[in-house]
């Protein structure tokens, strides 16, 4: 018998029959020690893939009235007022991780949104192999100094060895110069295919941009946008992006003429998506979450309980 059959039956013996590791060691004349290495490794390998149902999230009265209020479905991280801003980030990234690893699954399309809670929701991800899925980068990462790509492509690397996944890039810059050039470019046959591919998505993980968060967005402190260029934005009541698609605290964006120029999914088009993972931990990014929920661009907030009550203060809940 090999290792992969050793395997297998332990896994059927042990999960679908419920056996005891004893009598797995007894039946296959192993010792239980052996047992137990042959599931860790059957885990590890992607061999058994150990799911939860769906999560309803949390049910707090905080996340209950976002929940209704929104229509979403609200998880909730437990955090002290005291917490830091950087611990704060890592729980939220680890539950959004999870979810994400359980959101997946075979023969999908998976989109990510690239950003500095992304680069830590990525880490979390737990390893799924999958048939027939690919990950799709959802918006252009480019700018006037950098390419974006050893950052970008570390996060798509990251899912697409936890899913065994390809992975499909979009060389574009974030931001385009002219509008007229992103308008040229959608028609070039290779931006078509990666676009096409943005209209079949089953699942999309993002976080929100803002110009006053703590820690700060990647698209405001890279060099996206120049400082005049946040200044005029705010001016006209921009508060942060969705996908580098700009957008005002009562959640409008189909006016802003730099939109024109971005490279992202705008709300309209992610409401296309059936699973939108919205993974954020900030209270001073409120305005642009709550933006961004008014804009119905997710059906899951993965968030921390300050953040969620600053939310809900600005809203009025």
């Amino acid at each position: 018998m090999d290792r992969y059959e050793e395997m297998y039956q332990a896994a059927t013996r042990y999960y679908i029959q419920g056996e005891t590791m004893e009598s797995i060691a007894h039946h296959m004349r192993l010792s239980r020690s052996s047992v137990s290495r042959l599931l860790k490794v059957a885990r590890d390998t992607g061999l058994i893939r150990i799911s939860l149902a769906d999560r309803v999230g949390s049910q707090s009265p905080l996340a209950s009235a976002l929940a209704k209020a929104f229509g979403i479905r609200v998880h909730l991280v437990s955090t002290r007022e005291s917490t830091s801003d950087t611990y704060r980030l890592e729980q939220v990234a680890k539950l959004g991780g999870q979810l994400l690893t359980d959101a997946v699954g075979d023969h999908q399309l998976i989109g990510i949104a690239w950003g500095a809670t992304l680069s830590q929701v990525v880490k979390h991800v737990r390893r799924r192999p999958l048939v027939g899925s690919s990950i799709l980068q959802i918006n252009g990462s480019a700018n006037a100094t950098s390419f974006g790509i050893p950052y970008v492509g570390e996060m798509l690397q990251a899912l697409a060895d936890a899913f065994d996944s390809p992975i499909v890039h979009f060389p574009v810059p974030a931001f385009f110069d002219y509008a007229a050039t992103r308008e040229a470019m959608w028609r070039e046959t290779s931006v078509r295919h990666v676009l096409d591919l943005r209209d079949k998505l089953d699942v999309a993980v993002f976080g929100v941009g803002s110009f006053y968060a703590s820690i700060a967005s990647r698209v405001y402190s890279a060099g996206y946008l120049t400082t005049e260029e946040i200044d005029t934005l705010a001016a006209d009541g921009v508060v942060g992006d969705i996908c580098t698609v700009l957008l005002r605290e009562d959640g409008s964006y189909a006016d802003i003429p730099y939109n024109e120029r971005s490279t992202g999914l705008t709300p309209a088009e992610l409401q296309r998506i059936p699973r939108r993972l919205c993974v954020v931990s900030d209270p001073a990014r409120a305005a642009a979450i709550l933006g961004a929920l008014r804009a119905r661009v997710a059906t899951d907030l993965i968030c921390d309980e300050s953040t969620a009550r600053a939310v809900a203060d600005r809203a009025g809940l």
